[in-house]
């Protein structure tokens, strides 16, 4: 009866930290597309990790690449977030962003841990059932 408590116990932990691991994960990317509605680049650009920091050079160069590569991303009109999952030791944050003409886009956020907090890595499109690109 012990050991099935303790059991328990360390599988009611583990899915707490899953859980916090999750808010804080959602938590950097909602703060860094809110900081991409108000036009804040040089406050997106903290999101990001110091691999893409040092690819854009800059928080103008950053945001110049959102505008034009991620309109989405820019100018979501709504955002979901969807499953988190390890992929070859990675983490992956699935978001699904509406954009002002209603079109919905999957993007795949990749999430390293530095410390104590989450940055973002890089974010690919998803390819949907029944498009060509």
């Amino acid at each position: 009866m012990r050991a099935v408590l303790l059991s328990l116990v360390f599988v009611w932990s583990m899915l707490g930290a899953a859980q916090a691991q999750n808010a804080e994960i959602e938590s950097v990317i909602g703060d860094q597309i809110e900081a991409f509605k108000v036009d804040d680049f040089d406050q997106a650009f903290t999101y990001a990790s110091p691999s893409i920091q040092g690819i854009f050079g800059s928080p103008e160069r950053f945001g110049q690449m959102v505008r034009n590569g991620y309109p989405m991303v820019w100018r979501p009109d709504e955002v979901r977030f969807l499953e988190l999952r390890e992929v070859a030791g990675n983490l992956w944050q699935r978001v699904m962003i509406t954009d002002a003409e209603g079109q919905v886009h999957l993007l795949d956020y990749q999430m390293i841990s530095l410390g104590n907090a989450w940055k973002i890595n890089g974010v690919q499109f998803v390819k949907q059932p029944g498009t060509n690109a």
